[in-house]
């Protein structure tokens, strides 16, 4: 992982490498043998949350005070980075939902929210997922049409989300609302629990990749939340949720580069083993250069997001770059992978393949989290090229 050459020593030390040695082995031990009937199956077992909270890998830059490894920016990373030798990002994006679900409660809830909802998940008690997107109502948040209304001691909500990553299986729902017609200004943060009557799953989603975690649309008719449950005060919820961005778009950053780099291991260890024309793979310069063009692209990834997760963690808000590293993550994580597949040959296009799943898997990061056009709008006017 970490080469003598490489700087990462530098931003590193030595409970990130012992946490990633931790996540690494808990991922080799306890996904990759059972990941390909998990993706079949759309789902892996609950089980795993419990297990991972035991290992002490569930959580890892939430407080420990409330149930979770105390770690920064760079333990999240290397979460996602472990994990993805389970070989597979589904997996990886169920298990670590709460990371963009919990962070508004950590914002905006009160000292009781954060021992109800918080800790409980951190422990892998209880699984939560984070409700913006709508049908209509992507990465721009302003267009949120879901709306709630005080009555008394609760507020009634109605509308739906959709795209919602652990939304079938989770006991609480992080959803943002419109609480008045400011685009910004009216929106709100509260927590739903399952079970709260006008509140349903409905409908289970089925993706292009991410097999194996379970993807919800979600419906709201007339669904009563008590103000217990309101993150923050109204109108709050638009800065948490600029944010809960910036966190989410590194880790998305930190899955394209960890996955690219799964991917060149696949390749460069199935071209020493495959033979053509009366050598192996690896001795044709053609396949070479390829895998030469893929070890820079992870090189360059890993790099770029490295170095932005340090700003992050000097409280920099270093939105710009943030920006800058999950596009370039998504790029470069889409062309390893297709390499991969290139070098595979057929059996790249065969689904007990790996690199077949990563190659599926990686396509959502130019997607969620904000699509790269909006990440280039954003870096624009950062650049002040735009108003």
């Amino acid at each position: 992982m970490f080469g003598p050459d490489e700087f990462y020593n530098q931003l590193l030390d030595s409970s990130h490498f012992d946490f990633y040695g931790t996540v690494r082995r808990f991922a080799e031990t306890e996904i990759a043998p059972y990941v390909f009937q998990w993706e079949e199956e759309g789902e892996f077992p609950l089980e795993l949350f419990r297990k991972a909270a035991r290992a002490g890998i569930l959580g890892p830059a939430i407080p420990a005070e409330y149930g979770g490894g105390g770690g920064d920016i760079f333990h999240a990373m290397l979460l996602c980075e472990g994990l993805l030798w389970g070989k597979s990002m589904g997996v990886l994006a169920g298990l670590n939902s709460l990371a963009i679900a919990m962070p508004p409660v950590m914002i905006l809830g009160t000292e009781e929210q954060k021992k109800n909802f918080v800790i409980p998940v951190a422990q892998g008690q209880k699984i939560a997922a984070l409700a913006i997107t709508e049908p209509n109502a992507g990465s721009d948040v302003s267009g949120i049409q879901t709306r709630a209304e005080k009555k008394g001691n609760s507020y009634i909500l109605n509308g739906s989300k959709t795209y919602i990553t652990s939304g079938t299986r989770a006991d609480f729902i992080t959803v943002l609302v419109r609480t008045s017609s400011d685009p910004y200004r009216g929106l709100t943060f509260f927590v739903v629990e399952k079970g709260f009557q006008g509140f349903s799953v409905a409908n289970k989603l089925k993706k292009m990749g991410w097999w194996a975690s379970d993807t919800a649309e979600l419906s709201f008719n007339d669904c009563q939340v008590p103000v217990t449950h309101r993150l923050g005060e109204e109108g709050s919820g638009f800065k948490a949720v600029m944010d809960n961005f910036l966190s989410e778009r590194m880790r998305l950053a930190a899955y394209g580069h960890g996955c690219a780099e799964v991917a060149l291991y696949e390749a460069e260890t199935y071209v020493k083993q495959r033979r053509a024309f009366g050598k192996t793979l690896a001795e044709f310069q053609v396949i070479q250069h390829k895998l030469a063009r893929m070890a820079t692209l992870v090189r360059a990834c890993k790099s770029l997001n490295y170095m932005t997760a340090d700003s992050i963690r000097r409280n920099l808000n270093p939105i710009e770059a943030v920006c800058q590293a999950k596009n370039f993550a998504a790029e470069a994580a889409k062309e390893v992978c297709d390499h991969a597949v290139q070098i595979f040959g057929g059996m790249g296009y065969m689904r007990e393949c790996v690199v077949e799943r990563l190659y599926r898997d990686v396509r959502i990061l130019g997607i969620g989290g904000g699509t790269s056009e909006i990440m280039n709008e954003i870096i624009s006017k950062q650049r002040g090229i735009r108003a």
